[in-house]
């Protein structure tokens, strides 16, 4: 099989959206909490433009978003409301009250673009992309790097802590796993874009408007053990039983 077909195979537009593309925030700094029988995942990303991006796929995938101005300035927390359909992944992902990746964890484009939107950044001479991890996920680094090198890429762990992925073949690999740039987001802030923006641009500098209160799609939720086989998949393989 050609690398080219490959990473169309595991590409974002490659699979049908799930809510549990969201273990893509997990394996980087996104939590995920519980309350009762629901559980929400939430984010804090550095610009307005991701808010939209993220608001965006929780909507395709049947889930309500909030975001709120965060403690850093210049900062933003978005999450998504309380729901049972994210309950089996704050299973399958806490330990106690902290975050572990569950045996088997894969990474597709669908879960890398989520982790991009999030806290993926790219060198203004395209060359090399960064994907930030959490700060105090010391369980998530290595795990994330076999995820992502079993991709047919490579990346290293560097500080931050973050995955630096070095090298314009692999950035247009990257480009080709997370798919078409957010219409939200400013030239340069995504695989594939030569040069950033400046730093005045409109698009990154305006905050957020609040995300329309529009009724989640349907969507039926998987049992945990499901969403454990779900998580072993092959990278790339949508779900029929998850998809809004």
């Amino acid at each position: 099989m050609s690398l080219n077909r490959q990473l169309a195979m595991f590409s974002a537009e490659s699979a049908r959206p799930s809510p549990y593309d969201l273990a893509g925030l997990l394996i980087g700094p996104g939590q995920v909490t519980r309350m009762g029988g629901t559980a929400r995942v939430s984010v804090v990303v550095d610009a307005a433009w991701r808010v939209h991006a993220l608001a965006a796929e929780f909507a395709a995938r049947g889930l309500e978003t909030s975001w709120e101005e965060a403690a850093i300035e210049g900062h933003f927390g978005v999450r998504t409301s309380y729901t049972g359909i994210l309950s089996p992944l704050a299973e399958a992902w806490l330990r106690g009250s902290g975050k572990r990746p569950p045996a088997g964890f894969a990474l597709d484009g669908a879960r890398l673009r989520l982790w991009f939107a999030a806290a993926g950044s790219v060198v203004p001479e395209g060359d090399g992309a960064l994907l930030r991890l959490g700060a105090s996920d010391e369980h998530c680094g290595a795990v994330a790097l076999r995820a992502f090198t079993s991709l047919s890429s490579a990346a290293e762990l560097a500080k931050g802590p973050s995955l630096r992925i070095s090298g314009r073949r692999r950035v247009a690999r990257l480009r080709e796993l997370v798919g078409e740039r957010p219409h939200v987001a400013p030239p340069g802030a995504w695989p594939g874009d030569a040069t950033f923006a400046a730093d005045s641009d409109e698009t990154s500098a305006r905050r957020p408007t609040p995300a329309p209160k529009s009724p989640p799609a349907t969507v039926e939720a998987p049992s945990a053990e499901e969403w454990l086989l779900l998580d072993q998949r092959p990278a790339g393989t949508g779900t029929d039983s998850t998809g809004p």
